[in-house]
């Protein structure tokens, strides 16, 4: 079940959010401050934060922004300014959606619907993206970026460290010289460029001199590099 932070001082508007919330099956708590909200926010772990602009004291922009400093919880902005310099302003401060008042009834449940679809993808993907990933003797930690090869800690540049999590995690792929570097630094590859050849090329020894081997990343002339299996 989803649990649902509403912050909104409007008594009426703030039961109506809760009772179409709960009808749908929600779990909801209530803030009716930026300053309540902000401590709930801090103690406890929502799925969705329904966040009014309009609030008292500290205004909504503004616990938009706090909540966004420390957490990427989804935020749906519920505001009676239908501006496109609002619209723009609260997207920049981090708000994954917004909804301007007075709004439908099912309007609002497909919005929330709709982010908590595109949060619950983005956790999955998450999760994914943070298992250890394994070839052969390395293995990649990507919470923390350590690499260990046969157990002993590779230390890294952070590009360096990107090309290899890039390769094993595609082990079967042949890398083009344009592949990682428009993947790693993300700009146009220029083909004098020489950068890609330097980092693969210190990988190689760094990988060796913490007692790996010296055959993980095979060049495939012509054409760039791919991961090589133990003999192959």
């Amino acid at each position: 079940m989803a649990r649902i932070l509403i912050i909104e001082d409007n008594m009426e508007i703030h039961q109506m959010e809760k009772d179409l919330l709960e009808k749908s099956g929600y779990e909801t708590v209530s803030a009716f401050s930026g300053t309540e909200a902000l401590i709930h926010v801090e103690r406890d772990t929502f799925d969705l934060i329904v966040l009014d602009l309009m609030l008292p004291g500290l205004p909504g922009d503004e616990v938009l922004k706090k909540i966004r400093d420390e957490k990427n919880t989804a935020i749906l902005c519920v505001t009676a300014v239908d501006s496109v310099e609002s619209k723009v302003k609260l997207m920049k401060l981090g708000a994954d959606d917004y909804l301007v008042k007075p709004f439908h009834y099912e309007e609002f449940l497909v919005r929330v619907e709709a982010l908590l679809r595109r949060s619950a993808a983005s956790a999955s993907a998450f999760a994914s993206e943070s298992k250890a990933l394994v070839f052969r003797d390395i293995s990649i930690e990507p919470e923390n970026h350590r690499v260990t090869v046969s157990g002993n800690e590779v230390e890294l540049t952070k590009k360096e460290y990107e090309i290899l999590a890039l390769m094993v995690r595609y082990p079967q792929k042949v890398f083009t010289k344009e592949n990682i570097f428009e993947t790693i630094w993300g700009d146009s590859y220029i083909p004098e460029d020489n950068s890609v050849n330097v980092h693969v090329s210190n990988i190689r020894k760094k990988l060796s001199a913490a007692g790996g081997a010296e055959d993980y990343i095979k060049t495939v002339w012509g054409i760039g590099y791919k991961l090589s299996e133990a003999g192959k």
